[in-house]
This record gives structure tokens, sequence and C-alpha cells, in this order.
């Protein structure tokens, strides 16, 4: 139902963090990539998107996810964003763009 905003929110966060999208769809564990995942995962809950869907749509691009380990990265986006004005302006960005 809101794949197509999902795969928008794929392409915006791997431009914003200059990673691919199959990379951002793999096992690494480069913080780069890590935060590249958990602020998708928060983009796709601002869009009321369940965590069961988030956990679909990360499946369907071959990366299998726990929902707590979804709950987990949405709650360290937000921590971020409190603490540092630049992850907030580019989630802002982001979704002002969508």
């Amino acid at each position: 139902m809101k794949n197509k905003i999902f795969n928008t929110y794929v392409d915006e966060v791997c431009r914003l963090f200059g990673i691919s999208n199959d990379m951002l769809f793999t096992k690494i564990k480069r913080r780069d990539v890590v935060d590249a995942r958990q602020l998708l995962f928060y983009l796709c809950r601002e869009r009321q998107m369940s965590v069961r869907y988030i956990k679909e749509y990360m499946m369907d691009n071959g990366f299998s996810i726990h929902h707590s380990t979804i709950g987990y990265g949405i709650n360290k986006v937000e921590k971020k964003m409190v603490n540092d004005k630049d992850w907030l302006e580019n989630v802002q960005e982001i979704i002002n763009a969508d």
C-alpha cells in the first residue's frame, strides 16, 4: 500500500548518506549504513506505517529484521534529533520534500 513512499524514502536516505540502495539492504554494520536504516524506519513511522509494514518492505528488499530492531532504530533517531540539530534538519528536509 505505501510501497511507493517507502521506496522514495529509501532513495532520499541513500542520497543523504551517500550509500547505494543495495548497501542499505545488506547486513553491513558500518555506522553510516546503520544510521541510514534507522532514519528510514523513523521516516516510515512518521507516515503512519506500522512496524509490520516496514518489516515487510525490508524483507521485500532481501533484508530480514526483527520488530524490536525497528523500534530501537526509531527511538535512536528521535534521541539524535533532540541532541543534534543537523539530524533534525535532515529529517525535516526529507519530510518536506515528500
